[in-house]
C-alpha cells in the first residue's frame, strides 16, 4: 500500500470536515504572506486574482485557526481605515528536520514562520540505525523541553538521507549508510516518531533551504551543488524543486563514467588524498569545520577534479541555464571558492556576445542546510 504522510495528519490542523490542512487559495495567500512578511491586508489584493472580499474573509479564517498573526498597521499605506500587517503565526506548529549522512545526523526544530529553534546532531560512528533513532528522539524531546514546546504542536517530521530515490520512500545510500537503504523509510519512521514524515534526497533538501533562506530570496532560477561524502544537488526552477520523472534531478554525479567517478569533487575522496599526505580528518563534519587549504594533498586534489567539475558545471549552464550555480552541502568555503576559482566556462560568443553565464555563489547558510530544508519540507508541503 502506498505511503501518504499527508493522511496521517493530526486531525487538530485540518480544516474544519475535510482532509485537507488548506484550501488552494489559502495555500495561494500562505505563500505570499512566507514571501513577504509584514506585508499589509490591504496590499495583499494587488499580489492576486482574488477580490478585496474574498481576501479579507479568508485571512480572517486563517487568523481565527491561529495560522495567520494579524500585527500593527503599517503607515501611511491604502486609504481610510489601517490594514493589520500580516506573518504566519510562529506558536501554531512547529517541525522536525532530520538529515542522515555518512557520519552524522543533523536535528533542526523549526516553527511555522520559519524560525530555526533548535540544532543539534547526533554521531554515526559505531551507531546502528535503531540506536541512531534512539538518540535523535532523545535529541528532540531534549529540544522540546528546553524550548517548552508541546510534543501535540509537532506537525510532522522531515526526513533527508544521502542517496539516489528508487521508488516510494526508498533511497540508494552511500556504503555507510547501507542499514538505511533500500527500505521503507517512510512508514518505519511515521510509526517510530508517531508522526507524518516526508522523505526527501538530503541534496534536494539542502536545495529547498537555499531556496527559502538563502539565495532563492533573490533568485528564482538556480542549480545546488551538495558537496558531502558523495557529490550530487537538486535543481530549482522559479522557487521549487525540480524532481523529475523518477526523482532523482541532481544526481550531478550521474554523468561521469566508472573511471571519471574517482575524478569528480565528493568530499571522501579529498578525505582518502588527505589521508595519503599525512593529514587525518576523521569525518566530512570535522573538515567542514576545521578545514585549512594549506593542508598537503588540497590543491593537488582541486587541480585533479578541476576538469571533470568544470565539465559539469557547463552541463548545468547548456541544459538547465539557470541564473546562478551555488556551492552548497558540507564543503568548507574555502574549498568552494578554490573551486570557482577554477571554474572554466565554454563560452563562444557570436558577433562578440556571449550568451549570459550563471552567477557562482557560495552558500551562506551556516547551519547544517539539509536538516533545514528537511524541518521546512512538512510546511512547504502542506501550507505554502
Amino acid at each position: 500500500m502506498a505511503y501518504f504522510p499527508e493522511a496521517l495528519i493530526s486531525p487538530q490542523f485540518l480544516r474544519a470536515g475535510e482532509s485537507g490542512v488548506v484550501s488552494p487559495n489559502e495555500r495561494s495567500l500562505l505563500k505570499l504572506i512566507w514571501r513577504y512578511p509584514g506585508l499589509s491586508r490591504s496590499e495583499v489584493t494587488d499580489h492576486t486574482d482574488l477580490t478585496q472580499q474574498s481576501v479579507y474573509r479568508i485571512i480572517d479564517q486563517l487568523a481565527e485557526r491561529g495560522i495567520v498573526s494579524l500585527g500593527s498597521p503599517k503607515p501611511g499605506v491604502g486609504r481610510g481605515q489601517p490594514s493589520p500587517t500580516l506573518r504566519l503565526d510562529s506558536r501554531y506548529a512547529y517541525s522536525c528536520g532530520i538529515s542522515v549522512n555518512t557520519d552524522v545526523i543533523g536535528i533542526c526544530l523549526m516553527d511555522l514562520a520559519g524560525s530555526v529553534l533548535a540544532e543539534s546532531s547526533v554521531t554515526l560512528r559505531g551507531h546502528t540505525m535503531a540506536q541512531s533513532l534512539d538518540l535523535v528522539r532523545e535529541r528532540l524531546v531534549e529540544a522540546q523541553k528546553l524550548n517548552d514546546l508541546s510534543p501535540a504542536a509537532l506537525f510532522g517530521i522531515g526526513f533527508a538521507i544521502a542517496g539516489f530515490h528508487v521508488g516510494g520512500t526508498r533511497y540508494n545510500a552511500p556504503l555507510p549508510l547501507h542499514e538505511w537503504s533500500l527500505i521503507e523509510l517512510g512508514p518505519l519512521l511515521a510509526e517510530f516518531f508517531g508522526k507524518p514524515v516526508w522523505v526527501h534526497n538530503g541534496a534536494n533538501t539542502g536545495a529547498i533551504a537555499e531556496a527559502m533562506f538563502g539565495v532563492g530570496r533573490h533568485i528564482k532560477h538556480f542549480a545546488y551543488l551538495s558537496f558531502n561524502y558523495g557529490f550530487g544537488g537538486g535543481l530549482i526552477g522559479d522557487g521549487e524543486l525540480l524532481l523529475g520523472g523518477n526523482g532523482n534531478a541532481g544526481e550531478f554525479s550521474g554523468i561521469y563514467d566508472e573511471e571519471e567517478n574517482q575524478r569528480r569533487p565528493a568530499l571522501q575522496l579529498l578525505i582518502e588524498r588527505l589521508a595519503r599526505n599525512g593529514v587525518d580528518v576523521p569525518s566530512i563534519n570535522y573538515m567542514r569545520r576545521h578545514f585549512d587549504a594549506q593542508w598537503p594533498g588540497v590543491t593537488e586534489w582541486v587541480n585533479e577534479v578541476a576538469p571533470a567539475y568544470n565539465r559539469l558545471v557547463n552541463a548545468i549552464w547548456a541544459i538547465f541555464d539557470p541564473q546562478a550555480i551555488v556551492f552548497g552541502g558540507q564543503v568548507p568555503r574555502d574549498l568552494a571558492q578554490m573551486l570557482i576559482d577554477r571554474t572554466r566556462i565554454y563560452d563562444r560568443p557570436r558577433y562578440g556576445v556571449p550568451r549570459p553565464s550563471p552567477k557562482l555563489i557560495i552558500s551562506d547558510i551556516a547551519s547544517d542546510a539539509s536538516a533545514m530544508g528537511a524541518a521546512v519540507t512538512p510546511f512547504h508541503s502542506t501550507f505554502y
